[in-house]
């Protein structure tokens, strides 16, 4: 038999608590473990002038990215919820499209990486304003990934902007 929620949250937080948080955690969990796969898919399919460039910034930022996903997921055990990272829960429970592009140009790959960024971000930030009052250690894991989140962005919209 296995079970979902332990019978223990945090300290002063309560029960149903630690489960409404971790249960907002799941989500973040499931976008973290797409976008790690997103990034890896883009730098194995981008391709054109600054291939290279993007290849190799990408890397770095699938190692934080999965750093994030083994964060949160500790987080929600810590919170008493067994953490999913089950890909058919992920592609079922999700509430974004999957990437559009396979092999496509640096210019393609980037802007669509910039909607992905933005869609997780702006997640992000919806859950931590939800946590803030209730959990700031949680609100700050996600404070921490957002800065970092936005970081990354930064650095695609870089390679996409034109000085006129």
């Amino acid at each position: 038999m296995t079970q979902k929620n332990a019978d223990y949250t945090v300290p002063g937080l309560g029960k149903d608590n630690g489960e409404e948080i971790a249960g907002l955690l799941q989500g973040r969990l499931h976008a973290l473990n797409d976008l790690q796969l997103v990034l890896k898919h883009v730098h194995w399919n981008v391709v054109g002038p600054n291939f290279i460039a993007v290849h190799e910034m990408l890397d770095p930022q699938t190692v934080t990215v999965r750093g994030f996903v083994d964060e949160i997921a500790e987080r929600m055990a810590t919170l008493g919820t067994a953490p999913s990272g089950l890909a058919g829960e992920l592609v079922s429970e999700r509430t974004w499209n999957d990437y559009p592009l396979f092999k496509a140009d640096v210019a393609d790959h980037l802007k669509e990486l910039d909607k992905v960024y933005t869609g997780l971000i702006e997640d992000h930030r919806q859950v931590m304003s939800k946590v803030g009052d209730t959990d700031p250690i949680t609100e700050d894991i996600l404070i921490g990934q957002i800065k970092e989140l936005e970081q990354f962005q930064w650095f695609i919209r870089s390679h996409l902007e034109k000085i006129s």
